[in-house]
């Protein structure tokens, strides 16, 4: 599918995708936390095996692309571009999905869609763009609200008595995230169709995440069948609906405005997390996500 050519979509289209597409990504902590679950699994190995089948799962769902892709070949630069933000995107989930088995659901939902701080930072060190004040105030407040979620991430609110190691993985994930939209939104702007270049992104990703379990010992065979259901959910909802649509977004819109209307996904992560589990993070943790989340948002209003 080639970029259509056709005006761009609506305000109110535009919202609805993002929308949808918030529903979905929410899933994606609650899916990966069953998977544990179900498998008895926990640790680097587990979740990279769920990274990795995640992206593969996806990758043959798209499939039927590559042949359009073969009939119009995209510019060198766009699959470059496209095949960048595929290994951000391994480095994302392959940090982030770790994340869970260390700290609560809200703490890393909350530090991996921290994406508009280190977009206006990086775009501060390499592009020198000087951030204005309100940004910088940003940036301050919502590192002040991570502080708190580390302090108030122990071993009595969270499925493991180590949320620093938690905290710090979804950490990469977010800045391999912000990574992951700014690339994907330059091979669109290179004639990458939303179709194209999720087909390359994912591709890329589950190649470079596909050997790794298997560096660690881990087998992708042995699980309960409802450990590979939760898999195929995981491919479906959070990533071709959920991700796709926010690729789908920064080719008409800002990428600092899709990263703050991906911020609601912590929110509803951590009710859904509320609901399946009963996992009530602590008073620090809660007052820490709303503060970051606040700074966050400062941030990016801003920019």
């Amino acid at each position: 599918m080639s970029q259509p050519t056709s005006e761009a979509p609506s305000h109110w289209q535009i919202g609805l995708i993002l929308m949808i597409g918030i529903l979905a990504a929410s899933t994606a902590a609650i899916l990966i936390r069953l998977a544990i679950a179900s498998a008895d699994q926990r640790g680097v190995g587990f979740s990279l095996v769920l990274a990795a089948s995640r992206l593969t799962i996806a990758s043959i769902a798209l499939l039927p692309t590559w042949r359009s892709i073969q009939r119009q070949p995209p510019s060198i630069a766009a699959c470059r571009y496209a095949a960048a933000a595929g290994i951000a995107l391994a480095i994302h989930f392959a940090t982030w999905i770790t994340s869970l088995s260390y700290t609560s659901i809200a703490a890393s939902t909350t530090l991996v869609t921290t994406n508009p701080i280190w977009v206006a930072l990086f775009s501060w060190l390499w592009l020198k763009e000087i951030p204005s004040r309100l940004t910088l105030i940003g940036i301050a407040i919502a590192l002040s609200g991570g502080i708190l979620i580390s302090v108030g991430s122990d071993s009595s609110t969270v499925i493991s008595s180590q949320p620093w190691l938690g905290n710090g993985l979804a950490l990469i994930g977010a800045w391999a995230a912000s990574a992951y939209f700014l690339l994907g939104r330059e091979a669109q702007r290179q004639g990458l169709g939303i179709g194209h270049y999720a087909t390359v992104a994912y591709t890329v990703a589950a190649i470079v995440l596909l050997p790794l379990p298997l560096l660690l010992g881990t087998s992708y065979s042995g699980y309960p069948a409802l450990t590979y259901g939760y898999m195929v959910l995981m491919a479906l909802l959070p990533q071709l609906v959920g991700h796709t649509s926010f690729n789908w977004a920064v080719r008409w819109v800002s990428p600092t405005l899709v990263t703050l209307v991906i911020l609601f996904e912590p929110v509803v992560s951590s009710l859904l997390g509320y609901w399946v589990f009963g996992e009530i993070p602590g008073s620090t943790v809660l007052i820490g996500a709303g503060v970051m989340l606040l700074g966050v948002a400062l941030a990016a209003i801003n920019r």
